[in-house]
């Protein structure tokens, strides 16, 4: 989101109109979910996506036609055969389409606004509304731009907005998806996750690559600096080259942190993991086979880490799609990361009972499980 809105700053900055496209409401089998968003330029380029297909054809041709001296709209588009016949693809749902022109000199200040809030990485909802009957006020297409505390940061269009807009806001802390109520829509950014990569082998590096992709805050702690570097890491926001007790016993873990442990060794997974298990992160991944996780398991445990710990450890690490190299290996790992970020959980087709639930509960040594497998 944050590059779009940069582009679309740019674009006007440089003489050129440009439409912003965002997708608020869906019913039924859709291309694309709300939240969507497209920017429009006048030679029918594009950047970002609404799904494809004739609708977002559609959608460019009616935005290019708005440049010139339009304003605003909600736009309706039924997914029949209007917007399938050529491509096979006639989904029969319904989709509601803001469409913002805008012109070199036009003021920008709420999309700036909005980009710096995202660049932020806090969180933000956008309201739009597009039935100002429902809404009780205002009109289509007014937004009003809120932080993550709830506040009013930017509006655009009327200088006032229904009181039932704020007062059907919900908390970013929900990690909600985009919802409708009484006529408007919410769009949330939610607070971007930081990932803590244990570990800054080959795994490592891939899992970062993609996890940036995917709007991660990454960070990369490692003993070697070699790997650790930011030729290996240029997305990362913070490298860190240390002992691993010494990076991790003091580093800052909250509840919007998650963490994998993917290091090149067995004694190194166990330090971490030491050093990880009883924090406050979101989640904690460690890569590995069910043998060396079960030893690791057993060796905390005569530690004094406690099974309810442990339990909460996800691990082996990544969904079971039968990775062989390295970037599947990654893909399974993101895979997981992903799910949990955005859904609060494992999906149960790939649910797993924790392995710590294998080891002997009278006795701390699981040699026995270990050795018949």
């Amino acid at each position: 989101m944050e590059t779009l809105l940069q582009e679309l700053e740019d674009s006007l900055k440089s003489g050129q109109s440009v439409a912003y496209t965002s997708l608020v409401e869906t019913r039924g089998s859709t291309p694309q979910k709300a939240g969507a968003t497209m920017l429009v330029f006048p030679d029918g380029s594009q950047a970002g996506t609404l799904g494809g297909g004739c609708v977002e054809a559609e959608v460019k041709r009616r935005a290019l036609r708005l440049l010139d001296a339009g304003s605003p709209e909600i736009m309706t588009f039924q997914l029949d055969s209007d917007y399938g016949w050529d491509d096979g693809l006639i989904c029969g749902g319904r989709m509601k389409m803001l469409v913002d022109p805008l012109r070199p000199g036009d003021d920008i200040s709420y999309f700036q606004t909005y980009r710096k809030l995202v660049h932020e990485g806090l969180g933000c909802t956008e309201s739009v509304v597009f039935d100002a009957a429902k809404a009780g006020g205002g009109r289509e297409t007014d937004r009003v731009l809120f932080d993550a505390h709830g506040h009013v940061a930017a509006r655009r269009g009327s200088a006032e907005s229904p009181t039932l807009v704020a007062t059907n806001l919900r908390p970013l802390d929900d990690r909600h998806r985009p919802y409708v109520v009484d006529g408007v829509s919410y769009l949330a950014q939610l607070q971007r996750c930081r990932l803590l990569i244990v570990g800054a082998g080959h795994v490592g590096q891939k899992v970062a690559d993609l996890a940036a992709d995917v709007d991660f805050d990454v960070w990369v702690v490692d003993d070697r600096e070699q790997y650790c570097n930011v030729d290996r890491f240029p997305r990362a926001k913070r490298l860190i080259v240390a002992p691993w007790d010494t990076a991790l016993s003091g580093l800052e873990i909250d509840r919007n942190t998650m963490c994998i442990i993917v290091t090149r060794g067995h004694n190194h997974d166990e330090e971490a993991l030491y050093h990880l298990v009883e924090k406050s992160a979101r989640y904690v991944g460690m890569i590995g086979s069910r043998r060396k996780i079960k030893l690791i398991f057993e060796d905390l445990l005569k530690e004094g880490i406690s099974r309810d710990a442990l339990r909460r450890v996800n691990a082996p690490l990544g969904f079971e799609i039968g990775s062989q190299t390295v970037p599947e290996i990654a893909v399974s790992i993101v895979a997981e990361l992903v799910a949990h970020r955005n859904l609060g959980r494992i999906p149960e087709v790939y649910a797993r009972a924790s392995l710590v639930d294998e080891l002997d509960e009278s006795t701390p040594s699981a040699c026995g499980v270990v050795a018949a497998e």
